[in-house]
């Protein structure tokens, strides 16, 4: 499609591209097609790309043009490039401070400190959908062993697991493990065809194991642990939610701190002059 696009002969003139394809050039700046595919949408038709394409290199095109008329004629252009350094200056210092927050100030957060947050408030972290931890398999109707898979799927034990991995490896079409960790109720439901519980949303915390098949499966669920709408969040699935909150609550002091420390070093190093101190008036 880009091929189309591109005019017989075009860049003629001999410039390092650097492997990149120039489709378009204006004044020495070139539009390549490299930049023009990172920003064209996925899944557009034929017909789609093509429109997508000429109106971004129109655009493209205008703003160059635009771009290079403005750099003309604006007045105090010494007062523009003061507000762009200032802005670069800005931005390289708020991406390092984030780099250092994520790096060094996440590190120091503890488990037990969260544990401690979590404790003084646990009526904050509430759940706004039912979670689940378990295991759920998709077998085929036909498939063998379903007898010990009715009695390996209700147990959470090393040997029950074990057995249906293997088992799963040859003859499920879906296994999925999930006693590590929290998923919605509803992500897990989206797997098994028509349900006989949808109007009871307490059905599954009363109910923990449920076999289910139509015209070509059989579904098997063991839910391990069942956390409802409105309930408290479990603390293994609230401390990532935790350890932001207590990051941000540290964020300022340890960005302080670090200001201070490069202050004493630059200082006792004399890499900081203050003319005005040794003036005489």
């Amino acid at each position: 499609m880009l091929c189309l696009l591109m005019p017989f002969g075009a860049c003629t003139k001999k410039h390092d591209h650097k492997g990149k394809t120039p489709l378009v050039e204006v004044s020495g700046k070139f539009l390549y097609q490299e930049d023009l595919q990172a920003a064209l949408p996925l899944n557009l038709s034929a017909d789609d790309s093509v429109l997508f394409a000429e109106h971004y290199i129109q655009n493209w095109v205008e703003d160059a043009l635009l771009f290079e008329k403005a750099e003309d004629n604006v007045r105090d252009g010494e007062r523009v490039k003061a507000l762009v350094e200032s802005y670069r200056k800005a931005l390289v210092m708020h991406t390092y401070q984030e780099e250092l927050v994520n790096q060094q100030l996440a590190e120091d957060i503890t488990p037990a400190e969260i544990a401690d947050y979590y404790e003084k408030n646990r009526s904050v972290f509430i759940l706004e959908k039912p979670m689940v931890k378990g295991v759920f398999l998709k077998v085929p109707l036909q498939a063998s062993g379903l007898g010990d898979v009715r009695r390996w799927y209700k147990k959470n034990t090393q040997d029950a697991i074990e057995k249906l991995e293997k088992y799963s490896l040859g003859n499920a079409v879906t296994y999925d493990y999930f006693y590590d960790q929290w998923r919605p109720l509803e992500e897990i439901e989206a797997m098994i065809p028509a349900k006989s519980w949808n109007s009871d949303s307490n059905y599954l915390k009363q109910h923990r194991d449920v076999e289910l098949k139509d015209t070509a499966f059989h579904y098997f669920l063991h839910i391990e642990e069942f956390q409802g709408k409105g309930d408290e969040k479990p603390l293994d699935f609230a401390q990532e939610e935790i350890k932001e909150i207590l990051i941000n609550l540290k964020r300022v002091d340890f960005l302080n701190r670090v200001k201070t420390d490069l202050y004493r070093q630059a200082s006792d190093k004399n890499r900081i002059i203050y003319y005005y101190l040794n003036s005489d008036e």
